[in-house]
């Protein structure tokens, strides 16, 4: 069995591997052969979490796991600041009217989308390699790892065509969210599980809240918006694949709920009863 489990891993860690050499390629190739300069802000986000991570690893701990959790906290805190942070400014300079217009979503690119979400994608390859390497994921489709693939190739593909990059901006409201899943890990490697104490009960709340509003709402609501207006986009690939990336989003949503209500519900069994089937 353990065997098995073993050679599973190495065909994801493989297969993955090769994905994520591939699509490093492309992007050097952009950069380089295609004069696409403003890409440059892939690799300065991939090297500005790595460097984190050296420093989390050297400072505080050498714990693999807790390294990787703590530089995804990192990453959820800067991306949803931002991404919020665009959104009021976006608002409060221009109004809210038209500012979800299909066009507006598709073609144009608020201040300083295009480099929030180029930093973005940087993380995600930063992750996908930290995780390959550490062998921090189980199975042999990962869906963390299909996660990263997924958001790689979509955004790396609208990053270079220029278009959708709102749309994609408003996907990453969802790492609000992301920021109590991390909390949560760290919490639990720092051994604070009491289910019963006042920051786990309030920590718990606000990712439910998150969960529901910033990442399971919202992303049903972009797929609703890119459905209604399907229409007014052109003929490609480019809806097709929106189409394609929200699908496997959504249901990416669905496992992480379940996963969620899971522990929860762990978490609120007795204490001694927690350790007895630790110990089983």
């Amino acid at each position: 069995m353990a065997n098995t489990s073993h050679e599973q891993n190495n065909k994801a860690g493989i297969f993955f591997s090769s994905t994520l050499l591939l699509w490093l390629v492309s992007v050097l190739f952009e950069i380089v052969f295609n004069n696409r300069k403003e890409l440059s802000c892939i690799i300065a986000g991939a090297c500005f979490y790595q460097i984190a991570n050296w420093v989390i690893r050297y400072l505080v701990s050498r714990d693999p796991l807790f390294v990787n959790t703590s530089v995804s906290l990192l990453h959820s805190t800067i991306t949803s600041l931002s991404a919020v942070s665009i959104l009021v400014t976006q608002w409060l300079r221009n109004g809210s009217s038209g500012m979800f217009e299909h066009s507006q979503l598709v073609s144009d690119t608020w201040q300083w989308a295009y480099p929030a979400l180029c930093f973005s994608c940087g993380y995600f390859a930063y992750d996908q390699w930290d995780m390959l390497q550490y062998r921090l994921y189980s199975g042999l489709i990962p869906s963390i790892l299909v996660h990263h693939l997924l958001l790689l190739i979509c955004f790396t593909l609208a990053l270079y065509r220029k278009v959708t990059i709102n749309y994609l901006l408003l996907t990453l409201i969802c790492e609000l969210h992301s920021i109590f899943l991390h909390v949560r890990k760290v919490r639990r490697m720092a051994g604070i599980r009491n289910a019963k104490s006042r920051i786990v009960r309030v920590e718990w709340v606000l990712n439910w809240i998150t969960f529901v509003v910033a990442r399971f709402a919202s992303h049903i609501l972009i797929t609703v918006k890119l459905i209604r207006d399907a229409h007014k986009f052109e003929q490609g690939i480019v809806l097709p694949l929106a189409l394609f990336g929200m699908a496997g989003m959504n249901l990416l949503n669905i496992f992480l709920g379940i996963d969620l209500f899971n522990s929860f519900r762990r978490e609120k069994k007795p204490q001694h009863l927690n350790n007895n089937h630790h110990h089983e």
